[in-house]
């Protein structure tokens, strides 16, 4: 079995504007017509004037001329269409949004219910709490770690922050092991005392 497909439901509205569009286009076809009219008496009267039947070329002009006043009247009759047409749907869009107004409102007047002033006190509250948690244990571990723990956070920290702006720099780490006193060699030694032995010339 097919699905069923639901048609959309047509309106007074949606009638309306199109009995107005199909008058308008019945009165462009019309215009249409009146445009060869006009072309076909221009054409008569040049020919009875050219035959020397310029009585007959007058009453082709006439006509002419009648034609010209129904084609000015029917292009103010195609205005007044077309304004009603923007008119409605105009108004149309104006009842959309007016709708979709109150639905906005009537959604805020439900969240408004929910969020009452002591449900925002408590979240407030345990917004809070959580701060203050989250406070003493960074106080807890500062306190834990030795000077020299601290010092390769706060230098970690950099990093990152270095890290984040694409200005990493590349740093020596940090040495683990106490320096170990060089012993100076005996051969060093041996020429600081031979130095030392040479007598002076006067």
């Amino acid at each position: 079995m097919g699905a069923n497909h639901s048609t959309p439901k047509i309106t007074a509205q949606d009638r309306a504007i199109l009995d107005l569009k199909i008058q308008r286009d019945k009165l462009k076809q019309y215009q249409k017509k009146i445009q060869f009219v006009l072309e076909r008496e221009h054409a008569i009267a040049k020919a009875h004037l050219a035959a020397g039947q310029k009585e007959r070329a007058v009453i082709a002009l006439r006509r002419r001329k009648y034609q010209q006043s129904l084609l000015l009247k029917t292009d103010g009759q195609l205005e007044t269409l077309e304004e009603l047409v923007s008119t409605i749907e105009f108004s149309l869009v104006e009842v959309s949004v007016l709708h979709g107004l109150q639905q906005g409102n009537e959604v805020l007047k439900q969240i408004h219910a929910e969020m009452s002033i002591e449900s925002v006190e408590k979240l407030m509250d345990e917004t809070q709490e959580a701060r203050e948690y989250q406070r003493e244990i960074g106080e807890l571990l500062a306190n834990n770690l030795t000077a020299d723990e601290e010092d390769a956070v706060q230098e970690e920290l950099r990093q990152l922050q270095a890290e984040a702006q694409g200005d990493l720099v590349e740093l020596p780490s940090v040495p683990t092991q106490e320096p170990v006193a060089v012993e100076p060699t005996p051969v060093a030694a041996e020429h600081e005392v031979t130095r030392e032995r040479v007598p002076l010339t006067v």
